[in-house]
């Protein structure tokens, strides 16, 4: 609800095969991905998203899990950021605005 009052076009999906269905299919410019996910983690996911999107498609890591090893892991896996629930909305606005700068100018981004 939060992303679509600041004006983000937003998609759901419930379980992890659909949400990597539709983020190949709609080509998103972020994917916010809960790591707590029943099936497959949200780590997993972001790695077949890393192989199946384009690049510079930015991966944000939400979840409970909010120790240093948990915030590494979820960089390893291929998420630009890793936020702790509950996430502050402006906290969030301000990563996403952050990641849509890198977008609009790849040099922002030592991994570009």
């Amino acid at each position: 609800m939060l992303l679509t009052l600041a004006g983000n076009g937003v998609q759901l999906a419930a379980e992890w095969p659909s949400g990597i269905e539709m983020a190949q299919a709609i080509d998103p410019g972020i994917v916010v991905i809960d790591l707590g996910l029943p099936g497959m983690d949200g780590y997993e996911v972001a790695r077949q998203l890393r192989v199946g999107l384009k690049a510079g498609v930015g991966l944000i890591a939400l979840s409970g899990y909010g120790q240093s090893a948990d915030r590494r892991k979820a960089l390893e896996a291929g998420f630009d950021t890793h936020l702790v629930k509950p996430v502050d909305p402006n906290h969030l606005s301000g990563v996403i605005a952050s990641i849509q700068r890198r977008q609009q100018d790849p040099s922002r981004h030592p991994s570009s």
